[in-house]
């Protein structure tokens, strides 16, 4: 008999195995032994048998005896609690052997493995309400702020032990993840430039600018961005607000802040910001400017002032917009002051992301640095 320790297949599932038993094994030989014996003994009882009546026999229930020397004579109550044996048949000298149910999801890491059964309208509505993060920043930036957010996570093992605290506290909390290859990764987070590690979290949504104005302090610069959506620039925006203290990203759709590419360029920086909803763009910038904000403008094709020769406003709304059309002209007459950066004009702009920075570098080094 095969010794095996591996009794789960790739799925998690318990394989079944059938090994031969040997006590099984002995008591066919011995009956079979057995039943040599009883036909000798039959054979020397009928020559003395008279009229080819043997009473013992008929009293004792031997006759019939199918070949090996069992009777497969069952009771009708054994009939009824096991149908599908009703026929004689041979004892099968095979058994069943399995893993206990108790070892079935053991993982070597302590996670938590199995198909959910999940209704398919909850499924979707769950799936809305989630997002897929990647890249090893973000996704420690988003376990040491939110690790109620995670939902699910996928490691390369060559990752894990940056991950301990992580994976000890999903495992303490019954958050499953699942340690895997390059492939299965790459396949989880929809990219591969996932870091060696992917996270399923709760989307945290925008909030409405009423609220943020709610805890407004003296000195503070929001950010407001005018049909930006390259999620690249996105991430790189986020990361130099969160540098230069910017909390609040005033947004038409504040869902752009949460998705994978722009959440890993960010590289962590997500974590400190918060979406603003704009139902109205312009609306929302003047429910700013009437809760004391400046708005600040930026373009380099109309007519503005050198940020290097100007002192920001210690409370500002920046406003900027797409590099090739910049802001439109309705969110352009909302401007209280109009920016722009000087340099060589060898190119038309800079790139929107790099600009945030120069200029969010210019407002911290005139109000935050003392």
């Amino acid at each position: 008999m095969n010794d095996t320790n591996d009794f789960s297949g790739k799925n998690g599932k318990v394989k079944v195995m059938y090994v031969r038993s040997e006590e099984q094994d002995n008591n066919k030989g011995n009956d079979k032994r057995r039943s040599g014996r009883d036909d000798k003994r039959d054979d020397r009882r009928g020559d003395k048998r008279s009229g080819g009546r043997n009473d013992r026999n008929d009293r004792s229930g031997r006759s019939n005896r199918p070949e090996g020397g069992r009777s497969e004579r069952r009771s009708d109550s054994d009939r009824r609690s096991n149908p599908r044996d009703s026929a004689p048949r041979e004892q099968s000298p095979w058994r069943t052997v399995s893993k206990p149910g108790s070892d079935e999801l053991e993982n070597d890491h302590g996670g938590i493995s199995g198909k959910s059964q999940i209704d398919p309208e909850q499924l979707r509505k769950q799936r809305q309400e989630e997002t897929r993060i990647y890249g090893e920043n973000a996704c420690q930036a988003m376990f040491k702020n939110r690790p109620d957010g995670i939902v699910r996570a996928w490691f390369l093992q060559s990752v894990t032990p940056r991950f301990r605290d992580a994976l000890k506290w999903m495992a303490a909390n019954r958050k499953a993840y699942h340690v895997v290859d390059e492939e299965e990764l790459a396949k989880a987070s929809g990219t591969e430039h996932h870091g060696g590690v992917c996270f399923i979290i709760k989307k945290r949504g925008g909030m409405a600018a009423e609220v943020y104005l709610e805890n407004a302090v003296d000195t503070d610069c929001v950010l407001a961005l005018e049909d930006v959506g390259n999620p690249h620039n996105l991430g790189g925006i986020m990361r130099s607000c969160a540098h230069f203290g910017v909390k609040g990203v005033i947004l038409q759709d504040a869902g752009m802040l949460e998705s994978g590419a722009a959440i890993r360029t960010a590289e962590g920086g997500a974590e400190h910001i918060k979406a603003i909803d704009a139902d109205g763009f312009t609306t929302t910038l003047d429910k700013f400017r009437q809760a004391g904000y400046t708005i600040v403008t930026t373009s380099s094709h109309k007519g503005s002032q050198d940020i290097a020769k100007v002192q920001l406003p210690k409370k500002m709304v920046l406003v900027l917009g797409q590099e090739s059309d910049g802001l439109s002209d309705s969110t352009w007459d909302q401007g209280d002051m109009s920016l722009y950066i000087g340099g060589t004009g060898k190119v038309e702009s800079l790139n929107v992301s790099v600009a945030t920075g120069i200029m969010l570098s210019q407002w911290w080094s005139q109000n935050k640095v003392k």
